[in-house]
């Protein structure tokens, strides 16, 4: 029995480490990856929400529960889903929330060459600064997250030449996967940490009702809700402070 229970534990670790991983393990990823951001070190209840496959027919949804809950999200734009729905991204932007860059298509961004993610990056920019330009914004800093979350020293290299900065997350409830908006927002609720950077989607009928769940909660035990830019604001005057 204590073999067959080993054997079990051997088998299911890699998975639950995949759906809960450990501060620690983030923590090494961003001493290891110190370009890419995972989390930002900070002692105050802040997190980041950032929110991918933008814009979408639930877009305005999620808007309005920012609105209400007096917070603010980051929302990774795919280009191909941009098409009459221009209106929406400078909905998001006039709202308080920030844009970034998820390249043209819901694919890994890790298998295209050199030429087609500058391609694709270049092509999401323009939907972006278009956005701000009709909301009379200052446009904000350069944020690409990649299709799938996979990234590679190349890719790394040329989003450096490109001025970008690769943002991932340690807070994952893997809502394109799982269509369980209670699931899901307890995930997001038993993880939550400090300086962590939440990462959902959009384009899906549950994210409105995990989002409904999670963000309230999230306020009534003293968090802020902000952008990635929120984020890196807050610890950089927090490190000033206390310097």
């Amino acid at each position: 029995m204590f073999i067959l229970i080993a054997i079990i534990l051997v088998i299911a670790s890699p998975f639950y480490i995949v759906y809960k991983p450990p501060s620690l393990l983030i923590r090494y990823f961003q001493y290891r990856w110190p370009d890419v951001l995972w989390q930002v070190p900070t002692s105050e209840k802040i997190v980041a929400l950032t929110i991918d496959d933008a814009p979408s027919e639930y877009t305005n949804q999620i808007i309005e529960i920012l609105k209400e809950n007096d917070a603010a999200a980051t929302f990774f734009v795919i280009g191909s889903q941009v098409e009459g729905r221009k209106s929406i991204l400078e909905d998001v932007a006039r709202s308080g929330n920030e844009l970034g860059n998820h390249a043209m298509h819901d694919e890994p961004s890790r298998s295209l060459t050199d030429a087609e993610l500058v391609e694709q990056i270049d092509e999401v920019e323009k939907y972006i600064h278009n956005a701000y330009d009709a909301a009379d914004i200052e446009y904000p800093p350069r944020y690409f997250r990649p299709g799938s979350g996979f990234f590679s020293e190349r890719m790394r290299a040329r989003l450096e030449t490109l001025k970008y900065r690769l943002v991932l997350g340690g807070i994952y409830p893997h809502d394109p996967q799982i269509p369980y908006s209670g699931v899901n927002a307890r995930h997001i609720l038993s993880m939550v940490r400090p300086g962590g950077i939440i990462i959902c989607h959009d384009r899906r009928s549950w994210t409105v009702p995990m989002l409904k769940k999670a963000i309230p909660e999230l306020r009534r035990r003293g968090y802020r809700i902000t952008t990635v830019s929120g984020l890196l604001s807050h610890a950089a005057s927090g490190s000033t402070s206390n310097s």
